[in-house]
């Protein structure tokens, strides 16, 4: 079994291949014949699990609105 890491759990991303956003669950090494590759598991808006290479996706930084800041 691969070791998986969830120390980014709950980053909101972009997969650039459906262009929609999702969550990153974690983070795994997977071997394809002589090499590994880094893939991510991360969940769609309809809640729908799925794994794709890390290279596929794009985190998203929340952006702080003017009105939620404390003057």
């Amino acid at each position: 079994m691969t070791e998986k890491d969830y120390t980014l759990y709950g980053t909101k991303i972009f997969n650039q291949k459906t262009k929609s956003i999702g969550l990153l669950i974690c983070t795994w090494k997977n071997q394809f014949t002589d090499s590994k590759i880094d893939f991510t598991t991360c969940v769609d808006k309809n809640g729908k699990r799925y794994n794709i290479e890390l290279d596929s996706i794009t985190p998203i930084e929340e952006v702080e609105d003017d009105s939620d800041k404390a003057n």
